[in-house]
């Protein structure tokens, strides 16, 4: 008998965890600090990629992402209905247009055949943009994705919030890491407390343009630099003087060149970061021990109508099954402490994305999945004990 709640997602803080997150309290430093590029080049490091620039939260970074590129009124970007709301909403903060295009029930991803049907039966131009995610931690082929939209001009934003540490393998067999961006321009991470690296809240976003790394640099703190090479401003007026011999911009001075945003990370959340990173390969480890039990006990039961199964790469943010009487489950559960969750309620059916005329029946393999899915237990604490319960308590309720 498990006494304790089990929630589906749980974050992991070691006194290791504790003790850096002390120092860091400890030091000169509580935001814009070393630890911030400390974080970013170890992250970097871990999925890949040639920069990494922290932020507020995997929000903020969707966003900054949008502003990057330049998204603005009137730009069509192309999205799936499956994700968190801001996967969709970075692109309504600029102003644009969402498009969502339906998944792959086989798969729960956005679908790649979907999505070049709409670019195909729309003139060239249309679309600004594509939004992929990697739903529950399961990769997608981005090299696919890539190929899709040179023909048609597009940039690509991977949302891997639920996938640092996930992969695909090209056409090569190679494999590349969720976030390395060798296919997208941007790749972007959340660090939300049930994520694989928790800083209570944070984010993270990884490319490989260093143009497009410096402005996020800029967006990130109000569109201000202390760069006196970048200076529009002149000399003289920087030191408030008319005197033309000083030929040095003053300690004080640095120029708003931009509009930005306040989005940067604090110094003791990337401390927390830099020491949950060290332990998020044993983490994949158990999480995947987990999925392969679940995938062996769920595989032959009738009332399953789908789940994420054991796929190389998967990252395993989620565990999900489909199943008959999902809501009678899902309360079942909730009356024995299993605190299973639904991932996600199709986008284009919120209100306010209704609004905009999307309806029902428009995304029907979204929708049907919406209808069945629930997310199990899921997170590199839960026990042998607590995941046999949860099988238990599943198998129970459909006996």
């Amino acid at each position: 008998m498990i006494d304790k709640a089990i929630p589906y997602g749980r974050q992991n803080i070691t006194q290791q965890d504790i003790d850096v997150v002390i120092a860091s309290l400890q030091s000169d430093y509580l935001t814009q600090g070393p630890k911030i590029l400390e974080f970013e080049k170890e992250f970097a490091k871990y999925v890949g990629s040639k920069f990494a620039v922290a932020v507020s939260n995997g929000t903020a970074a969707l966003h900054l992402c949008a502003l990057a590129l330049d998204v603005k009124a009137g730009d069509k970007v192309i999205t799936t209905p499956i994700t968190f709301a801001a996967s969709a909403n970075c692109v309504r903060y600029c102003g644009g247009e969402v498009i969502f295009s339906d998944i792959d029930p086989s798969t729960y991803l956005l679908d790649i055949v979907k999505v070049k049907e709409l670019l195909e039966s729309s003139p060239k131009g249309t679309y600004k943009g594509i939004i992929p995610v990697d739903f529950a931690g399961r990769a997608v082929d981005l090299e696919a994705y890539r190929k899709l939209a040179n023909q048609y001009d597009l940039w690509i934003i991977e949302d891997a919030c639920h996938a640092p540490g996930g992969f695909f393998n090209d056409t090569k067999g190679d494999s590349q890491n969720c976030g390395n961006s060798n296919f997208a321009d941007f790749a972007i991470f959340s660090f939300h407390p049930v994520k694989h690296i928790a800083c209570g809240e944070g984010g993270m976003i990884t490319t490989n343009d260093e143009i497009l790394y410096k402005k996020l640099l800029a967006l990130r703190t109000h569109g201000i630099t202390k760069n006196e090479l970048e200076y529009q401003n002149s000399v003289s007026f920087a030191n408030g003087t008319d005197n033309d011999i000083i030929n040095t911009y003053p300690g004080w001075y640095m120029e708003m060149q931009t509009l930005g945003f306040n989005y940067r990370l604090t110094d003791f959340q990337a401390a927390l970061g830099i020491s949950q990173l060290k332990r998020a390969e044993d983490g994949l480890i158990k999480r995947r021990e987990i999925a392969a039990l679940y995938n062996e006990v769920f595989k032959t039961k009738s009332f399953v109508k789908g789940q994420s199964g054991v796929v190389e790469g998967h990252a395993y943010h989620l565990y999900v099954i489909e199943v008959e009487d999902r809501l009678g489950l899902y309360n079942y559960l909730r009356e024995n402490k299993i605190f299973a969750q639904i991932h996600y309620i199709p986008c284009h059916l919120m209100p306010y994305y209704k609004q905009f005329g999307w309806k029902e029946k428009d995304m029907p393999n979204a929708e049907e999945y919406y209808k069945n899915c629930i997310s199990l237990p899921m997170y590199p604490t839960l026990t042998n004990d607590e995941q046999k319960f949860v099988i238990e308590k599943i198998i129970s309720y459909y006996s």
